[in-house]
């Protein structure tokens, strides 16, 4: 028997979150499905701005809700250049 309650589920008797997974790089991230994936970055400890997230191969933006059992890949956004006026 499963129930859903919010953000949680009652698996034999045992309540457990619902969880999605953030990967970066080489690195696992569990989160609570349920919220903006922007709170799902900052839950994790990334800045929203450094990375790029896909969920099965199209590109999401931070708005978007995660879901559960989502496996969400993230690309880290590298910026740079010289400065004006150098």
């Amino acid at each position: 028997v499963v129930r859903q309650i919010s953000s949680l589920q009652c698996k034999h008797g045992k309540i457990v979150p619902m969880t999605a997974k953030l990967i970066l790089r080489n690195r696992e991230y569990e989160v609570k499905s349920g919220q903006t994936l922007r709170s799902a970055l900052k839950e994790a400890g990334i800045l929203p701005e450094s990375v790029i997230a896909t969920r099965q191969g199209e590109m999401i933006t931070e708005d978007e809700m995660v879901r559960e059992g989502d496996v969400i890949k993230l690309i880290a956004v590298i910026s740079g250049g010289i400065e004006e006026g150098r």
